[in-house]
């Protein structure tokens, strides 16, 4: 939080200066009150009541004006302290690969984005507020009652040390239970997500009610964290209470004594009780930032974490400039950090312009991630792969992620309008164009039957729109940006033969010149490819044309013939 407070260090300043404008004023005020009891009321003096209190008045004033200013500056700066920490760890989170987002969660980012985030302004808030105010009263407390009476003093220094015992019983016993309480907080939102998310298989296979019970012992553990830091929090109070309230009868019960002695006066028993008071509302002050400073602290450890991650993957160093737009893999390899085997192994192919390279395989042969290594997403472990010449990690990402257009193996749509879905990847996309790729991707038609067409709203995710349509909507983004790489990552599962069919044939004469790689589940998708790779294990275990696999591999020939029958079936 230092670098984002670093960036406002002249409003810091300025809160500082108003704080301790404030807490002068604050502290004169009660020996004014003390002169016009002593010097006016038992004087009978009514000029310097009027005089002095005509400086009090003032000096109110001069104290209420500091602390506005200091709490409004002091809450914008907090307030921006927040705005800029969401900021930095939202781009943190866009520069981090797949596997760097799957190492914190999902669940846990956006907990440490807003709520982690907000315990940390809370802090920010009373820092601004008491942290210069509350020792410079305590100080200022100290000396100005050992001015009004020595020996009464004697109780505020047997005060003290009780306080600050009880404050260290509490804040030590605080800390472990924020940080605990912050990762069960992780843990209801990452089961209130997978709930949220998978509500349809939880009731296909009838666990509502394992679930209910899977929720409730995260939400009773959260609940029992939170109780026992309210009750010492809660209990705080009334030890603190107790104290002050000891404290006041014994200055009250000595200091009257002393009066009656003639060894004080009346006036500066009433300014030793305001001081007494002061220095206790201080030490409570610094109680209250010591209670609050454990969780937030917490907070900015989780926070901290993520803006500490060293992204895997980084931009390069430019200067070389693809000539063209080919691809080739070279004995490229990669591997889960930890993994007993790789997921690819050995890869080596080109893929070149104007002609479609597939990709099939069985389940977890690691198409995907194959798709996922051009553009980055993930970092090759071993191996080199190039586009236009260029090796991919000697490129800025920007550039690299430039030239290709995905369509992810998961069709996912943002909220908002059907148009503004489309334009991501055009932003200056007419409405013409945004229908001529709908009419290529074979979703004209159903999106001109939407009451408002282009303009249609789109849930979070799509959820709005059937898989196909969702699956063509993303064809139709990907197409709208004419990139000279396509990546299709099993974009075509979700589509009928005769859709599937007149797609691939209205996306012919878009991507001549393109290079286009194809995840396919199905080999009818595939038979025109111009290179199909067949992955075992992680390995390319044959290539070549739809022919020459059919006659040369029997791994591939015994996928095309259980399509076969599936499709003799159906």
């Amino acid at each position: 939080m230092g670098r984002q407070l670093a960036a406002h260090k002249g409003t810091v300043l300025a809160i500082v200066v108003l704080q301790l404008v404030q807490t002068m004023a604050n502290l004169l005020l009660p020996t004014l009150n003390a002169a016009i009891i002593d010097d006016g009321i038992v004087g009978g003096n009514v000029p310097e009541i009027l005089n002095l209190g005509s400086w009090m008045a003032a000096i109110a004033g001069v104290q209420v004006a500091a602390a506005v200013a200091a709490g409004y500056l002091g809450a914008m700066v907090a307030m921006e302290v927040g705005r800029q920490l969401r900021e930095e760890m939202f781009a943190k989170v866009q520069s981090m690969s797949s596997q760097e987002v799957g190492a914190f969660g999902p669940a846990s980012l956006v907990t440490r984005a807003t709520n982690d985030v907000a315990q940390i302004q809370n802090l920010a808030v009373l820092v601004f507020t008491m942290l210069v105010a509350a020792p410079a009263i305590f100080v200022g407390g100290i000396v100005l009652a050992l001015q009004q009476d020595v020996a009464l003093s004697a109780i505020v220094v047997a005060v003290i040390p009780v306080l600050a015992v009880i404050m260290f019983l509490i804040v030590r016993r605080l800390v472990p239970l924020y940080r605990q309480g912050q990762e069960l907080i992780d843990q209801v939102s990452r089961v209130l997500r997978e709930q949220i998310i998978g509500a349809n298989v939880i009731r296909g296979f009838v666990r509502q009610g394992h679930e209910i019970r899977r929720f409730q012992g995260v939400n009773r553990a959260l609940t029992q964290n939170n109780l026992q830091s309210a009750l010492l929090v809660a209990g705080m109070m009334p030890l603190i209470m107790l104290v002050v309230n000891l404290s006041s009868v014994g200055v009250v019960w000595f200091g009257g004594h002393r009066i009656q002695s003639g060894e004080m006066r009346l006036g500066a028993l009433t300014a030793f009780i305001a001081y007494i008071l002061q220095i206790l509302i201080a030490i409570m002050m610094a109680m209250y930032v010591f209670m609050t400073a454990p969780r937030a602290a917490a907070c900015a450890e989780r926070v901290q974490a993520v803006l500490d991650t060293a992204p895997e993957i980084t931009d390069g160093p430019g200067g070389a400039t693809p000539a063209g737009n080919a691809v080739e893999f070279r004995n490229v390899s990669f591997a889960y950090a930890g993994a007993e085997s790789p997921v690819l192994d050995g890869i080596s192919f080109a893929a070149v312009p104007g002609t479609v390279t597939a990709v099939i395989g069985a389940t977890g042969s690691g198409k995907t991630t194959l798709l996922n290594l051009l553009p980055r997403f993930l970092a090759a472990t071993g191996g080199e792969i190039r586009i236009g010449g260029c090796e991919v990690r000697g490129l800025p990402l920007d550039t690299l992620r430039s030239m290709i257009a995905v369509v992810p193996q998961h069709s996912y749509l943002f909220s908002g309008t059907l148009a503004e879905n489309l334009r991501m990847a055009a932003p200056a996309a007419t409405d013409q164009d945004l229908w001529r790729v709908l009419a290529s991707a074979q979703a004209a038609d159903f999106v001109r039957k939407l009451p408002r067409g282009l303009d249609a709203p789109v849930n979070q995710g799509g959820t709005n729109f059937s898989g196909g349509q969702r699956q063509r909507l993303c064809i139709a983004r990907a197409l709208l940006r004419e990139a000279p790489v396509y990546l299709f990552d099993d974009s075509f599962s979700a589509l009928d033969y005769g859709t599937d069919y007149r797609l691939r044939e209205a996306m012919g004469p878009l991507l001549r010149a393109a290079t286009v790689l194809i995840v396919a589940e199905r080999i009818a998708t595939i038979v025109d490819a111009g290179l199909i790779l067949l992955l075992e294990d992680g390995r390319i275990v044959a290539q070549g044309t739809h022919q020459q696999l059919m006659a040369s591999s029997p791994g591939y020939r015994e996928i095309a013939a259980s399509q076969l029958v599936l499709e003799e079936t159906l």
